[in-house]
C-alpha cells in the first residue's frame, strides 16, 4: 500500500536584515517546508504576485524601513511597508495565508503601529530554533486572519476580551 504523497507547505521569510531572513529560511528548509524569502516588502508583494503556487504561511518582520528615501505614491503596486501592513496586502489576494510577525521590541512595536496584542501571532527576536519551527506548526495548524480583520485592529478602538499596549 502506498501513501498519497504530502504536499509541502510553502513560507515566505521577510526580512529586511538578509541575515535573519536567511537563517529563519534556512531553519524551515530544514523543518521539511519549501521556502521562499524576500529582503523587504516590496520585494515580497512582488515575489507573491508572481509566485504560481500556494503561499501557506508569512513570517514577516514587523519593522521594515524603506531602503531608500521614496515619496509616496498610490500607485505604487509594491511599496515598502512594514510587517502588519504587508500581511494586510498579501491577505486580500490570498485569502489563506497565515501570518507571524517578528519583532525585537514586541511590546513598543506593536504600540507604535497601534495593533492589539493577542491579534497576531509575534516571535520574539532573537529566537531559538525550535521556537520558529514550533510557532509555524502551530499557526499552520490554526484558522488564518482575514485582511478585513487586520486592517480593522489598527482602526477601532478596543473590543471587549482585547489586550491594548500602552
Amino acid at each position: 500500500m502506498t501513501t498519497p504523497s504530502v504536499q509541502r507547505q510553502t513560507i515566505l521569510v521577510v526580512d529586511d536584515d538578509p541575515a535573519i531572513a536567511s537563517q529563519s529560511s534556512n531553519i524551515l528548509k530544514q523543518a521539511g517546508f519549501n521556502v521562499l524569502q524576500a529582503t523587504g516588502s516590496s520585494d515580497a508583494l512582488k515575489l507573491s504576485k508572481n509566485h504560481q503556487g500556494t503561499i501557506d504561511l508569512l513570517v514577516t518582520d514587523l519593522v521594515m524601513p524603506p531602503p531608500d528615501f521614496q515619496f509616496a505614491s498610490g500607485d505604487n503596486e509594491y511599496p515598502h511597508v512594514h510587517g502588519h501592513d504587508l500581511a494586510i496586502r498579501m491577505l486580500q489576494t490570498r485569502k489563506d495565508l497565515h501570518i507571524v510577525l517578528m519583532s525585537a521590541n514586541i511590546e513598543k512595536e506593536l504600540a507604535g503601529y497601534g495593533i492589539r496584542r493577542g491579534l497576531l501571532p509575534v516571535l520574539q527576536k532573537p529566537f531559538q530554533p525550535q521556537a520558529l519551527v514550533d510557532l509555524v506548526k502551530q499557526v499552520l495548524q490554526s484558522p488564518p486572519p482575514t485582511a478585513e480583520s487586520l486592517a480593522e485592529s489598527t482602526k477601532s478602538g478596543p473590543k471587549d476580551g482585547d489586550e491594548w499596549f500602552d
